[in-house]
């Protein structure tokens, strides 16, 4: 962004300086979204004013009291339009929450306010986080910067495009399935998704709430450990937190990864993997090889079931979540003489195929016949790829994968809802697990990025984020830049 590099380690630098002004990166970025977002489709709304003001509040801080201002403050952020702003529309790319405004700010983002960060727009995503493509909001797709015509990943495609086109130097997202890791794999940026109840989920619209985590998507890891230390913690407002206290990732960032076990599950190199991302994470692992770690080939057996676990689990809990959205208290309402009749036109109006979809598995699944042979069933297999997982790190370290099979597709062409879903074949399992996991840029396949996915033990966040900054250090794949992005610098 003009005299930086997009990251928020140089905006910062610069900020101090004197080089810059929050206020001018603000007017930057806005800038840049107003040049852009046409193409892009990233954002929902922007919050200009609102932006200003934080920014000169920043500039305020920084002048009178620099010791005790943190590397967030001034720094521009977009944010995923499931997490409430107080005072500004929240939509989760749905019609039927046409017109709520939320009465406060979610935890997640009020820690990013508290610390400085200059909230600039809400950014699009599939609706109610459905998706793995952005293609199901009802405001319309995302493009991914690299290649317009094609998605961005999603259900957090916004966000992820909003860093990948150079409009703000982080963003946050939510990630149930792999909705932060997969766009950020599609559009070349870093995306993590920490360890399930150490990031409050107090204000974030839920789709499954077993399974929801939010995160940061940046540039760098270094930048992705700043934003993991600002907003993880133990919150009263959600008591799903762990009341443990959050190690400081930046203490070990730089450790490297000489002398660990890095596990490489044989599951996760099936047919499905395409070849040039195959190509891409074998070289990866070479990198590794190099830095002094030691790879382990290692089996998970139920990755397989991952898929079918997560789709009757996650569409069980969105039937329970959505429940709320009835036309009655808040959002769309389709006003008609019986209830049951406000409720149908409301729905039936206000929320999008892919949701209904999902509301109707899970309905069926929690229902009373179909119960046990489902739901139950299904969480005793979420609790074997947990068992799994554990029995891995008993003996490695941490474990690397591709983050998605596939790079980005072309909009439109995966029409049929499974083979979107296995799209996330290789996110899915993490998430029922509770893992921190974060997707590094490491390479390309004809031309679109690839993603590697690095996997940790439940609240080893540190760990994960210092083996990923140890690759990223020893490649360049995270300093390329979009044509998009490469255009406005």
């Amino acid at each position: 962004m003009t005299t930086i590099d997009g990251t928020i380690t140089a905006a910062a630098a610069a900020l101090r300086s004197g080089s810059v002004s929050a206020v001018e990166l603000a007017e930057v970025a806005l800038a840049r979204i107003e040049a852009t977002d046409d193409r892009v489709g990233a954002y929902l709304a922007l919050t200009a004013e609102r932006a200003r003001s934080a920014a000169d509040a920043a500039d305020r801080w920084l002048r009178d009291d620099p010791a005790t201002a943190g590397p967030l403050c001034g720094v521009p952020v977009a944010i995923k339009d499931v997490l409430c702003l107080e005072g500004v529309a929240t939509t989760a790319g749905s019609k039927i929450l046409e017109g709520f405004v939320p009465p406060y700010t979610g935890t997640a983002v009020q820690k990013l306010a508290d610390a400085g960060a200059v909230i600039v727009g809400k950014t699009n995503c599939d609706e109610f986080a459905m998706g793995s493509s952005t293609e199901n909001s009802a405001y319309g797709p995302t493009h991914n910067p690299w290649d317009l015509t094609r998605v961005p990943g999603g259900s957090s495609g916004g966000s992820a495009a909003a860093v990948a086109a150079g409009t703000v130097p982080y963003a946050l997202g939510s990630d149930t399935g792999g909705s932060i890791r997969q766009p950020a794999a599609l559009c070349g940026v870093v995306g993590f998704k920490p360890t399930y109840g150490r990031v409050s989920r107090h204000g974030l619209i839920a789709f499954a709430s077993s399974l929801d985590q939010i995160g940061p998507f940046t540039h760098t890891v270094e930048d992705t450990a700043l934003v993991y230390s600002a907003i993880a913690g133990d919150d009263p407002m959600d008591n799903t937190t762990a009341p443990d206290a959050v190690d400081d990732p930046m203490a070990t960032l730089r450790d490297g990864v000489d002398g660990l076990r890095l596990g490489v599950p044989r599951e996760y190199f099936g047919d499905g993997l395409e070849p040039g991302v195959r190509t891409a994470i074998d070289a990866a692992l070479r990198v590794f090889e190099d830095l002094g770690a030691t790879l382990v080939d290692v089996s998970l057996p139920t990755t397989e079931a991952g898929l079918s676990t997560y789709y009757i689990i996650a569409p069980a809990e969105c039937s329970s979540n959505l429940s709320r959205m009835d036309g009655v208290r808040f959002g769309l309402r389709k006003p008609h003489p019986t209830l049951l009749e406000t409720y149908g036109d409301t729905r039936g109006q206000g929320f999008g195929p892919e949701v209904k979809r999902r509301i109707m598995l899970g309905t069926h699944a929690l229902s009373s016949g179909y119960y046990d042979a489902l739901y139950r069933r299904a969480q005793k297999v979420r609790t074997v790829i947990a068992g799994e997982f554990s029995a891995v790190f008993e003996t490695v370290d941490a474990l690397l994968g591709a983050t998605s099979p596939i790079t980005a597709f072309p909009l439109g062409a995966r029409s049929d809802p499974l083979a979107m879903y296995l799209c996330d074949a290789l996110t899915i399992p993490v998430n029922l697990a509770g893992l921190p996991a974060i997707s590094v840029p490491c390479g390309f396949s004809d031309g679109l990025p690839v993603g590697l996915q690095v996997i940790g033990p439940r609240f080893a966040d540190s760990r994960v984020l210092r083996v990923a900054h140890a690759y990223e250090q020893a490649t360049e794949w995270h300093t390329r830049r979009s044509p998009l992005a490469g255009a406005l610098a």
